[in-house]
């Protein structure tokens, strides 16, 4: 088997988190006065960490520094008691994640969320599967598709890039393995679909968790 380590993303790959993130935001525009919106329209905010997110969500007032940050003060106040509110994890993973460890194939998790959120939202989702490594943003490395923190994750687990599966929803996580010359597996029940995914250049996109199993044993 080709793979040693898989390193999935979080939010629209393992988790549908984007009701808890949208109602997050929502509460810090309502806290400035700014217009709020729907859930499904939060599928294209997400995707480049928190700020992006906040500045995408406040349209033509995101430019605004002293104004973003007061809604990202009031989405972490909301988020850290709310974050797990209406996450769930997706279809298939669980299953997915004893596989792997059935397997021996270590997995970790890297996302542009804070990372202090990541850990949170992984013990309430997947409380019985262990993660070697879980990372959200830290402040030492870029966000994602800046291949640093994948490219440290790979070194701290002592494993070759070729020996790494890097799993995600939308162009971001594509753009961050074929900067870190890792083999990329799309997923297209997440956030943003299989046209962008294939867009970006993922040779393979999957509609359900089971077929990522058949794709590593294949290799």
């Amino acid at each position: 088997m080709r793979y040693k380590l898989v390193v999935f993303d979080l939010d629209g790959t393992l988790v549908n988190s984007l009701t808890d993130l949208a109602n997050a935001v929502n509460f810090g525009l309502e806290k400035v006065s700014l217009p709020t919106h729907n859930v499904d329209e939060y599928k294209d905010f997400v995707g480049n960490g928190r700020d992006k997110l906040i500045e995408r969500a406040m349209g033509d007032k995101g430019a605004d520094v002293a104004l973003k940050n007061t809604v990202k003060s009031y989405f972490d106040k909301y988020y850290t008691e709310h974050c797990n509110d209406n996450t769930t994890a997706y279809d298939g993973c669980v299953e997915l994640l004893m596989n792997l460890d059935k397997n021996r194939i270590m997995t970790a998790v890297l996302s542009n969320k804070p990372d202090e959120f990541v850990d949170a939202i992984l013990r309430k989702i997947y409380p019985d599967h262990h993660f070697t490594l879980a990372w959200g943003r830290k402040p030492q490395f870029p966000e994602k598709p800046n291949p640093a923190s994948l490219n440290a994750i790979i070194r701290e687990l002592g494993v070759q890039n070729h020996e790494c599966l890097y799993i995600g929803d939308s162009n971001v996580d594509v753009y961050t393995a074929r900067n870190a010359s890792v083999d990329v597996l799309g997923v297209d029940w997440g956030f943003r679909g299989r046209e962008e995914l294939v867009a970006a250049g993922a040779g393979v996109v999957v509609s359900n968790a089971s077929e990522i199993m058949e794709y590593i044993n294949e290799q």
